[in-house]
């Protein structure tokens, strides 16, 4: 077991279970690792952080909690990059956002793919414009 200091405090991770990112995220190329925090609370939301930086982590979800028509599909490229068989499931994560307001977002422009079977994830911008970086929780 490997630990890192982080803004949850020092955390043990296993490097053998990392997500691994092998174009690193949006605004940050440099950032390839991250581990997937435990839940402490039951919801949709959940941490990652980043091992090389331990004051980087996101918060994600999978959108179709919120918005169930969102379906993004890997292109043949995409599957290339995560190792994917056709057969594989491959999972579409949203960056969350809270911002003081407490009137979150989710950034459905730039998702990111997830393949469990390899654990590489990639993070895409949609170029077809029908979803926006800041697409706030529908009301309740």
């Amino acid at each position: 077991m490997k630990k890192i200091d982080s803004r949850f405090g020092q955390v043990e991770y296993n490097s053998a279970n990392l997500l691994h990112f092998p174009e690193g995220v949006i605004g940050f190329p440099s950032l390839h690792d991250f581990i997937i925090m435990p839940n402490r609370k039951k919801g949709p939301l959940f941490w990652i952080q980043a091992v090389d930086d331990g004051e980087i982590a996101f918060v994600l979800t999978d959108p179709t909690h919120f918005f169930p028509d969102y379906n993004i599909v890997p292109d043949e490229n995409e599957r290339k990059l995560l190792h994917m068989e056709s057969e594989d499931p491959c999972f579409t994560l949203a960056v969350v956002t809270v911002p003081p307001d407490q009137k979150i977002s989710l950034n459905l422009a730039a998702p990111i793919l997830f393949s469990p079977s390899s654990n590489l994830a990639v993070q895409i911008i949609l170029e077809n414009g029908d979803y926006n970086s800041k697409t706030f929780l529908p009301a309740v």
